[in-house]
């Protein structure tokens, strides 16, 4: 895959946070803190440019000011080198390699690191709002790929497509024109 880079940030924002919708982001709360990950991030579109820019604005308060972010490129189609947030201007690098493609590696000066789960744009609401709580869990010791995995292994299944009451799923299968494969070793001949 290539990777995009921009080559110097615009000398004002594209799109101003203010205008922004509200950043979709989970934190795990004050207190001993346990697990690889420190929350979740829900951005709105697989543009950094504009997302990044009103989640550092809104986590600077918070972990003191954000100076640089690295992501996986694997799914972001275009990485700007830099993004202006509020005042200051934060460096955007990234590791195909060495970082988890769905987390985003968070670093400020004066505090620290933060690895946030990124939950893909076009997630559904009730599996974002499982993978937020479980991003936040400090006993979670999963990576964001493994809950991403987990999520999409066991909930295949969205509620609205389960089978109807009285029918199991295989049976609601058949009868909507499905068919159960031939055993192995026989023949389905006709």
């Amino acid at each position: 895959m290539t990777v995009i880079t921009e080559r110097a940030p615009p000398a004002t924002p594209l799109a101003k946070t203010s205008g922004h919708p509200p950043v979709r982001l989970s934190l795990k709360p004050p207190g001993p803190q346990g697990g690889l990950l420190d929350g979740a991030w829900w951005p709105r579109s697989r543009d950094l440019a504009r997302e990044l820019p009103a989640l550092i604005e809104l986590l600077d308060p918070q972990w003191a000011r954000i100076t640089r972010v690295t992501v996986n490129p694997t799914y972001w189609p275009v990485v700007p080198r830099k993004v202006p947030v509020n005042g200051h201007v934060v460096k955007v690098g990234w590791f195909r390699a060495e970082q988890d493609p769905h987390q985003l590696l968070l670093l400020s000066y004066r505090i620290g690191r933060w690895d946030l789960l990124i939950i893909p744009p076009e997630t559904d609401a009730a599996a974002a709002a499982r993978l937020m709580a479980a991003a936040c869990d400090p006993r979670t010791l999963r990576t964001g790929s493994a809950l991403i995995a987990d999520e999409l292994d066991h909930h295949l299944v969205a509620p609205a497509e389960a089978a109807p009451p009285g029918r199991t799923q295989a049976e609601a299968w058949g009868a909507e024109g499905g068919a159960m494969a031939a055993p192995v070793g026989t023949t389905g001949g006709r």
